[in-house]
């Protein structure tokens, strides 16, 4: 089974957090760049504010797509001890990418907020959205991250994710939400017919329409 796209895995992850509508202290955040398309239907269904949450790999240097860890903002880490063992990596060399990564992180920040300040997450009920789980470094590096802002809960939500990915992450949030967890998992994009590259100005441009749209309870529809 794969989504038609983002926006459609966004409607189906919103059914499934249907029982949140009308909580007053929900926010929304999406892992740019994939996960805020995802996430800006969540929001929109359930009527809650949406932000962006930014995590991002850590590259093993020359297979950079080998990721041997992630860091989040506000200093979320994760680090996959067996890939650093079996790459080598010290101590010193983690640092040094670890620090350039934050500082790209830093400017996807300065560009997707443009002075706004991020949303307030503590004593609040958090959604953390990506369109798709493989490792799930990312993810849970912006769960421990999230977890250091004192919520008072953190679910995660994902349209499909691989069953390591899953048994990483159920302990580092308060409720899971995985739509698809399929047995042959070899990449996010293999679940979805169009899973095109989504651009800072789209990420952006979703941003100001969340900004627009109403929150709070909205009306309940009696129709099943």
């Amino acid at each position: 089974m794969t989504f038609r796209n983002r926006q459609r895995a966004g409607q189906e992850l919103a059914e499934e957090l249907g029982d949140l509508v009308g909580v007053e202290d929900l926010i929304v955040l999406g892992l740019p760049r994939g996960g805020v398309p995802v996430a800006f239907e969540i929001a929109e269904y359930l009527h809650a504010p949406l932000d962006v949450f930014l995590s991002r790999k850590l590259g093993v240097p020359g297979q950079e797509e080998l990721a041997f860890g992630a860091i989040a903002a506000n200093g979320g880490r994760y680090l996959d001890q067996e890939i650093v063992a079996a790459t080598g990596l010290s101590p010193i060399e983690i640092e040094k990418i670890a620090r350039a990564t934050e500082e790209k992180l830093q400017e996807r920040e300065r560009l997707y907020r443009e002075g706004r300040p991020p949303l307030h997450v503590e004593g609040r009920t958090v959604i953390l959205v990506d369109d798709g789980v493989a490792t799930g470094a990312s993810m849970y590096a912006a769960l421990r991250a999230l977890q250091g802002m004192n919520p008072k809960r953190l679910i995660a939500a994902i349209p499909v994710a691989s069953r390591t990915a899953c048994n990483l992450l159920r302990p580092h949030a308060n409720r899971l939400v995985v739509l698809q967890v399929p047995e042959n998992f070899y990449a996010v994009g293999q679940f979805y017919d169009d899973f095109s590259q989504v651009s800072d100005g789209e990420v952006i441009d979703l941003l100001h329409q969340a900004d627009l749209a109403p929150h709070g309870k909205p009306v309940q529809n009696d129709c099943p």
